[in-house]
């Protein structure tokens, strides 16, 4: 485990991050309308599983001020490490980095405190129904964080504390998470759906 420790690191100035900067498709992504980034809205942005970050630059590369919050110490440092990175790369990634505040913490007992416009949830997905085997890199991250056992857990406290919506990121043939209230509507994506929830 120690070995895929060392060989896991987040980027955010080459590879498939820099490619998704430049040719994603801006607003028109599925997270950003998931998130709400639509008509001249730009909602302050909580991802309560900050993971490597990369949808946390995307919606700050698109405006959003976004706050990440991750209660690996190894993955927050990994994190803290790919931030400074791109920080000092300057230019329209220092920019980016500028709209990104990163946290250490249990996200159920700081989101009540945060009072995010759009949450973000992101929990470890449940195992596939295939047998095709999860990218290295995702296979590393479990290794790190965990299963996420409590995620209907922090869906809950999400949906309690978020001030205009929760957009739970999921496999997009996976059953909806159980345990919590039904979604409002789906953004469908070819192997990951959105399923957002409206706060009245």
């Amino acid at each position: 485990m120690k070995q895929l420790d060392q060989e896991l690191r987040v980027d955010f100035i080459s590879g498939a991050v820099a490619h998704r900067l430049r040719f994603g498709g801006g607003r028109g992504q599925a997270l950003a309308r998931a998130m709400g980034l639509q008509a001249g809205k730009t909602p302050m942005v909580v991802d309560a599983t900050a993971g490597l970050g990369r949808d946390a630059f995307l919606l700050a590369s698109l405006g959003a001020q976004v706050t990440l919050i991750e209660r690996s110490q190894k993955m927050h440092k990994l994190l803290a490490q790919g931030m400074k990175q791109a920080f000092d790369e300057g230019g329209v990634f220092r920019d980016i980095i500028n709209r990104m505040t990163l946290l250490e913490g249990d996200a159920k007992d700081l989101l009540p405190d945060l009072r995010g416009e759009a949450i973000l949830v992101d929990p470890m997905h449940p195992p596939r129904k295939n047998t095709a085997l999860v990218k290295r890199e995702l296979r590393q991250v479990r290794e790190i964080v965990g299963t996420d056992e409590d995620a209907v857990e922090l869906m809950r406290a999400a949906l309690a504390h978020a001030r205009n919506r929760v957009v739970l990121k999921w496999p997009a043939k996976a059953d909806p998470m159980a345990g919590i209230r039904p979604r409002s509507h789906v953004i469908q994506g070819k192997s990951t759906r959105y399923d957002v929830f409206m706060i009245s």
